[in-house]
């Protein structure tokens, strides 16, 4: 590589890239690619046995419990008492494969009626807890 210096005498250095190595280099390599395109598209017929499969999914069943805004607890619609909420809790967290427990509360509901289902739910090693919201409501 040659630098330019301050002589006016000396040649100056180009400033131009050579380009002739990187033609020769891609042109080399265009023609691997031609030679070898053919061959990976190469494919062997073979007749291969036709087996119908529908996957088994299991979807677990889910519980909804909607709490009121006075703390009143709804399983599925259904009014229960919270000292029933224990054992009914135990009760689900025994199935397999375990059911998702939805809690619906009410907007303007306390969150330590949320919190007290929640601390129960756990006790009853139920893993599977979601909240359900309505998207559509405005505040």
């Amino acid at each position: 590589m040659s630098f330019g210096s301050f002589n006016a005498n000396q040649p100056q250095a180009k400033a131009e890239i050579n380009v002739v190595p990187l033609v020769d280099v891609m042109l080399v390599l265009l023609v691997i690619f031609i030679i070898t395109a053919p061959l990976l598209t190469h494919s062997v017929k073979i007749d291969l046995p036709k087996e119908s499969n529908t996957p088994n999914i299991t979807k677990p069943d889910h519980v909804e419990l909607a709490i009121r805004e006075d703390g009143t607890l709804f399983w599925n619609g259904e009014l229960v008492p919270k000292e029933s909420l224990a054992a009914r809790f135990e009760l689900e967290a025994k199935k397999d494969p375990q059911p998702e427990l939805h809690i619906k509360a009410d907007g303007t509901s306390q969150y330590k009626n949320v919190a007290h289902v929640m601390s129960v739910a756990q006790n009853a090693k139920l893993t599977k807890i979601g909240f359900v919201t309505d998207p559509t409501a405005t505040q």
